[in-house]
């Protein structure tokens, strides 16, 4: 049984996905309407107070709804829809530890050694700012909470959602732009957005399409969750700066007032980097049949196994 046909496993009756959708992507729904409704200058005094809290402080305030709600949708699956977490996270038998790490490390190496030759071609405009003794507390935190952060995010967009958008329209394109569209809104109220403009929705819909397709190539989560934590412990521990996300004790930091990114180097990871790294997933667990795996329909199993075994009768007729 492929990823998405594992929501058949469970209740699919409507009633159990709206309520689940509705209580668990209230929180981004409610963000994303806070955001269209307030203006430019209240938004900049929000996101002054919010650098007026210290650092680890105001990143704990962020993150601990995260391990609520990622828990809350554990239970609705569970014991509303009555289905397994291992159906939620794979096709797999089992969750497999070892694609989650190679994606962690593909994202971090990737990261690592861009992040490097950045600062070596110019390093005018960030600033080494390590205090050993923030720096641990910040680790912790990450270590501790970004698994819930990231967990939810994928649990809910790249698991929940593809899986029973999936069931309902019967195909596997649609929940996949869907989800990848959600992503990127749900961080529209995110400071990126408004220094840079709504360019950046670009990238992070293309993120969004970068770990719905792993999903969908390789029929489960790990190598989403793997890359999506690796990507966010990193913003979180390597650098920071005055209008991101994340405002960190990070070793590095941004000193320009401003972003100077042009539309180019947002986009440029969409359309050259996620190509690359999703030839190297293929390569690494021999992806094939593209076009089924995206595009394909989405069958309830016991149909379909009437439907293959109705053609093995006609053939050996």
């Amino acid at each position: 049984m492929k990823y998405i046909q594992q929501a058949y496993k469970g209740k699919n009756e409507l009633w159990m996905f709206l309520l689940t959708a509705s209580i668990i992507s209230g929180v981004f729904v409610l963000n994303f309407i806070a955001y269209l409704f307030t203006s430019p200058e209240d938004l900049d005094k929000a996101y002054e107070l919010m650098k007026g809290i210290p650092a680890n402080i105001s990143l704990v305030m962020n993150l601990l709804p995260f391990a609520f709600l990622l828990g809350l949708l554990f239970v609705f699956v569970k014991y509303v829809h009555q289905r397994s977490l291992l159906s939620l996270t794979t096709s797999r038998g089992k969750v497999d530890i070892g694609r989650i790490i190679f994606s962690f490390l593909l994202i971090v190496t990737i990261t690592l050694v861009s992040f490097g030759i950045s600062y070596y071609l110019d390093p005018s405009e960030i600033a080494l700012q390590f205090n050993l003794e923030k720096f641990v507390v910040l680790f912790i935190i990450s270590i501790l909470l970004f698994p819930f952060q990231i967990g939810l995010e994928e649990y809910l967009f790249r698991g929940y959602f593809m899986q029973q958008i999936g069931i309902m329209v019967k195909n596997k394109w649609v929940p996949l732009l869907i989800t990848s569209v959600f992503f990127g809104v749900a961080h529209s109220a995110n400071p990126e957005v408004a220094e840079l403009g709504l360019v950046v929705m670009v990238f992070y819909i293309g993120t969004g399409l970068l770990l719905g397709i792993m999903t969908l190539m390789d029929e489960g989560l790990e190598l989403a969750l793997g890359f999506h934590l690796g990507n966010n412990l990193l913003a979180a521990l390597l650098i920071t700066s005055d209008w991101s996300a994340l405002q960190t004790d990070a070793v590095f930091r941004y000193t320009a007032e401003e972003a100077n990114t042009t539309a180019a180097e947002i986009i440029m990871p969409v359309l050259i980097l996620y190509p690359i790294i999703l030839f190297v997933l293929s390569k690494k667990y021999g992806w094939s049949d593209w076009k089924e795996k995206l595009f394909g329909k989405v069958v309830e199993p016991l149909k379909e196994d009437a439907l293959i075994l109705e053609d093995n009768n006609s053939s050996g007729n």
